[in-house]
């Protein structure tokens, strides 16, 4: 935004030299575009192009908001411009406002009669070009000067163009508008429209209409000031692809009380040019600001701040921003100003408070972090758990969250398994009986061992719980219990020093290359398996590694598992052993012929030993 340097003298007759103020403004309030020297001799004026923060934009974009703040700043004298406006005589009005969209909260008008239409005083059109706004005529400028003043946007329209009551609504669908800068735009729903009975005269803090524009001819005018809701208004603007002053303060938002000092303001103007002839405002505000306050402590902003900060230096911030409060034992309570609308928390008055003594007051300080890593105890219980399990060979399993019933259902669940299980023994249950068919080619069934480590859903809790099976037995308790009584201090065992082994390098035999055992992956054939079991009597004195290895060298290419011994007993003098085969190929699937023939093969072998036999 531009401010000229000459009107915030108006209101800071102390001002500091332009120069100076550009620092003040960057080191206190926000940053400064460029500095611009205009004019020479008695003319000469300066023009800052301020770059406002969103979060100030509502009391800021106007010459008085900034001057405002820079008395406060730098603890100066401020003019108070309400003390300036003229107030003129009143007649009794017949206009009419009505409000029919909650997106315009205050909505005031005025009429004028008997105007005249024609340049502006010299003063006026100086001040419209030290900001970079050409004159219009006495009207339209004098609305945009008390803008560029106040902050509040002000439109004027033609009275005898308007037909009826002001009313504020909502656009119908596909109905038009010819703006000020004869834009033809289709409106929606979406957008607010100022209308009269007839027509739509204006887009609603965006752009007014050519229908009811003051022109040279217009002798009597409608002063309108709103408050609009800014999301309305900036969603209007990009719709339409319009953007103006009016819309930039709009958006940012407003304090409806603003609308007050503009018709003051403006009102005076108007005395000033002249005009005698007002009527009464009509101010239609349906749900009136509510006034705010804040509480916080001296102690709370030194802690926000970094710094100490006394109770006297923040009754002098708030003495100089005129703030209302009340303070005892150093806790504080203000009255947040109605145009303060960014101020809504402690933290707020803390920021306010820093950027009054200033940030570059403010000594770093190198935080204290605590490096050391929290520890999720639940967490360390789950992996001391799986460890645990892992190490007394079971592999962990993973089943569903969901089942197809249970007592605590899931609300609008897309799946037939809407339910939570309330515990993991069902699901570790269907997994080993998935198991069971591949059995063979991994361990017998009472020898595969399974766990699960998860969350079980119960009416008014969830709780972590560890299952696993004992064979075809399945156990389950919670994660806690598991750990308190698997944790015990046999655990912790150690090792007595009776022998010493001496490592020495020097005397060391065999590959002095690094050298790693490892079993090779092989991936899972995709073709079905053929499981067999032979049994063999044998002489007592005969070893089961002696009948395995007749097997394993009779059984061919197709074993992929096997012969692995599962049982072996005595009687009458003999001994036999069982074992179990597992034939697979990569290529095809297999027949009981090809299977057959290899098991006979086998027996054949079996019979030729003196005193075997197979069972």
């Amino acid at each position: 935004m531009k401010i000229s340097y000459n009107w915030l003298k108006w209101y800071i007759p102390n001002a500091p030299e332009p120069e100076k103020l550009r620092d003040i403004f960057t080191y206190h309030l926000c940053e400064v575009e460029f500095l611009q020297k205009l004019g020479t001799g008695e003319n000469t004026d300066w023009t800052f192009d301020l770059n406002i923060l969103p979060n100030r934009a509502h009391d800021l974009l106007s010459h008085q908001g900034i001057a405002r703040e820079l008395a406060s700043l730098l603890d100066i004298k401020f003019i108070d411009p309400t003390l300036k406006y003229k107030i003129p005589d009143s007649k009794p009005t017949n206009l009419r406002i009505e409000i029919k969209s909650d997106k315009c909260r205050r909505y005031l008008g005025r009429i004028v009669k008997n105007v005249k239409i024609g340049p502006p005083p010299d003063w006026v059109k100086a001040h419209l070009e030290s900001i970079g706004q050409r004159s219009i005529n006495n009207i339209v400028d004098a609305a945009n000067i008390a803008m560029y003043d106040c902050g509040q946007p002000i439109h004027c329209f033609d009275l005898d163009k308007v037909s009826g009551n002001i009313i504020i609504r909502d656009a119908e669908d596909g109905e038009q508008i010819t703006t000020l800068d004869n834009k033809q735009v289709k409106l929606t729903p979406q957008n607010l429209v100022i209308a009269d009975g007839k027509n739509v005269l204006a887009i609603a803090g965006v752009k007014g209409g050519k229908i009811a524009e003051v022109d040279e001819n217009t002798k009597n005018i409608i002063i309108e000031i709103a408050n609009f809701d800014p999301t309305s208004i900036r969603k209007t603007a990009q719709a339409v692809n319009i953007t103006t002053d009016a819309k930039k303060r709009f958006e940012n938002d407003l304090s409806p009380e603003l609308c007050d000092f503009a018709m003051k303001e403006i009102s005076g103007l108007m005395l000033e040019y002249g005009f005698t002839d007002f009527q009464e405002v009509v101010d239609v505000y349906p749900a009136k600001q509510i006034e705010r306050k804040i509480s916080f402590s001296a102690e709370k902003i030194s802690k926000i701040l970094g710094m100490a900060v006394s109770v006297k230096e923040i009754e002098n911030i708030l003495e100089r921003y005129n703030f209302q409060y009340k303070e005892s034992s150093g806790k504080f309570e203000i009255t947040v100003p109605m145009m303060r609308l960014d101020l809504t928390v402690q933290e707020d008055i803390a920021e306010e408070i820093g950027r009054v003594i200033g940030y570059d007051k403010i000594k770093p300080k190198i935080p204290k972090i605590d490096f050391r890593p929290r520890v999720d105890k639940t967490f360390s219980k789950i992996i001391w758990a799986r460890n645990k399990l892992l190490q007394s060979g079971y592999s962990e399993v993973m089943t569903y969250t969901f089942r197809d019933n249970g007592e605590v259902e899931v609300l609008a669940s897309a799946s037939d398994k809407k339910f939570l299980r309330t515990n993991l023994a069902d699901g570790l249950r269907e997994s080993l009986k998935l198991n069971q068919i591949n059995a063979p080619l991994l361990l017998n069934i009472n020898k595969i061992k399974i766990f699960e480590i998860g969350t079980v859903f119960l009416k008014d809790r969830e709780e972590i719980h560890v299952a696993y099976n004992e064979k075809e037995k399945i156990v389950e308790i919670s994660l806690d219990k598991f750990v308190s009584e698997k944790l015990s201090p046999e655990e912790y065992g150690y090792f007595s020093a009776e022998k010493f082994l001496v490592l020495a390098p020097s005397r060391s035999q065999g590959s002095s290359k690094e050298t790693f055992h490892s079993q090779i992956f092989k991936p899972w054939s995709v073709f079905p398996f053929i499981a067999r079991d032979i049994a063999v009597w044998v002489p007592e004195d005969v070893l089961s590694q002696e009948v395995q290895k007749i097997i394993k060298d009779n059984v061919g290419e197709l074993i992929v598992k096997g012969p692995e011994l599962f049982d072996k007993f005595k009687k009458d003098g003999k001994i036999s052993y069982a074992f179990n085969l597992v034939f697979q190929s990569y290529e095809r699937t297999l027949t009981d012929t090809e299977i057959n023939k290899i098991m006979t093969k086998i027996t054949n072998k079996i019979k030729k030993k003196n005193g075997w036999q197979v069972r």
